[in-house]
């Protein structure tokens, strides 16, 4: 590859690495690389995106537990149930084209949006521990999570964060730290099962990786200290989403 190829997909790994841990739809910008500027085909791109997915999402954990962000107490069924979900997730994505996904995706996008925008204060309240969800809610809702992550990624991390913020009742910060650990290990199986059927560009994966990795330790890092993150986070998810509704529906293409 020529050297400013390198340059892409390390500074578009690192621009992904943020958005995914302090919003969601990174993935959007690394799986453009892969497929736009790499010429890799979906399912090959699906899988590789793993690799930088992986090491982002377990730097971002690390730097959210590091600074005081992330209780695994209260999560722990959520993990096992976005992580039982991913799996059956990905052996359908192993099977069949992502296209048609990506006409339900764009009405989901729209969805997205319009939550974001009715009622913003929502979304800036810190974490409120005094009612648990109802495994009536819970057991479905974390499922489907899972299965929506291992099937492509891409926007998982929002329609997450929605969860754990309006249902979960966490903080957008909080929210995103659990976020980080849930998908740092459901990757890690993901991963095994695209390696397995030969769907893992490993040479390619580790480049976006670099940056990948970078953008999730610093951006973690930086939404655990801030007294702003959630404001923050609230502000760049609201742009993500109408970024991506845009481009989903063809109003604005590659290069934006």
């Amino acid at each position: 590859m020529e050297w400013y190829i390198y340059l892409i997909a390390i500074v578009g790994g690192a621009v992904a690495g943020s958005i995914n841990t302090l919003a969601g739809n990174g993935s959007a910008i690394t799986l453009t690389i892969l497929t736009e500027v790499l010429g890799l085909p979906g399912n090959l791109a699906n899988g590789t995106n793993r690799v930088g997915v992986l090491t982002q999402a377990t730097a971002g954990t690390w730097a959210f537990y590091k600074y005081g962000k992330l209780d695994l107490n209260r999560g722990r069924l959520n993990v096992v149930l976005t992580c039982l979900g991913a799996m059956l997730g990905v052996i359908v994505a192993v099977q069949v084209s992502n296209e048609q996904f990506m006409f339900v995706f764009r009405y989901l996008m729209l969805a997205m949006l319009i939550v974001l925008l009715v009622k913003p204060a929502r979304w800036l309240k810190e974490t409120d521990t005094s009612k648990e969800v109802s495994h009536w809610i819970a057991v479905p809702m974390y499922l489907a999570l899972g299965f929506y992550g291992g099937f492509i990624q891409m926007g998982m991390g929002i329609f997450y964060l929605a969860a754990m913020v309006l249902v979960a009742r966490y903080s957008i910060v909080e929210g995103n730290a659990l976020k980080s650990f849930v998908v740092a290990v459901y990757t890690i199986f993901v991963l095994i099962i695209f390696q397995i059927k030969g769907l893992v560009a490993w040479d390619i994966g580790a480049i976006l990786a670099v940056g990948q990795t970078a953008g999730g330790w610093y951006t973690a890092k930086f939404a655990s200290q801030s007294k702003r993150a959630n404001m923050v986070a609230y502000y760049l998810l609201v742009v993500i989403v109408v970024i991506a509704s845009l481009r989903l529906f063809g109003l604005i293409g590659f290069g934006f």
